[in-house]
């Protein structure tokens, strides 16, 4: 599936790699659908912030929102990015037969060191993140 209407990205606590998997794809796919949420909602963080205003896309305003928040069968497709989140996915997606998919992303909200080095670790998992759709949800030919 290259195309979908609408895609729910769902992490832990929609703090970091949800809200930046979203963003990401809304630039990339101005005219879809692009949802984010978490398991249980997070606290706005400053670095997820900073990494994405690098790629000129500013996310100061982010609200985290909770996946049972949301009705299931409104997405065309939900992209999980942790495990805790797609065991969720999949059972809140059981009756109305949404395709999950689960995107293994590393939680850099866990690690310790310097701001330059936690920033780092930010930057590789939003790049990664960033393969990861322009593969996905890559542009049909002109």
């Amino acid at each position: 599936m290259n195309d979908a209407e609408s895609v729910l990205f769902v992490c832990t606590l929609n703090a970091v790699r949800s809200p930046m998997a979203a963003a990401l794809l809304r630039d990339m796919r101005p005219g879809l659908v692009v949802e984010s949420a978490g398991l249980e909602p997070g606290e706005p963080d400053y670095l997820m912030v900073a990494v994405m205003a690098e790629l000129g896309l500013d996310l100061s305003s982010h609200a985290p929102h909770r996946l049972q928040d949301l009705k299931p069968g409104h997405f065309a497709i939900v992209v999980s990015l942790s495990p805790e989140a797609h065991h969720r996915a999949l059972e809140w997606t059981r009756h109305a037969k949404t395709p999950v998919e689960y995107w293994l992303t590393q939680d850099v909200s866990l690690l310790e060191g310097s701001r330059e080095q936690r920033l780092a670790a930010y930057r590789l998992v939003r790049d990664e993140i960033h393969k990861r759709l322009k593969c996905r949800f890559q542009l049909a030919p002109a």
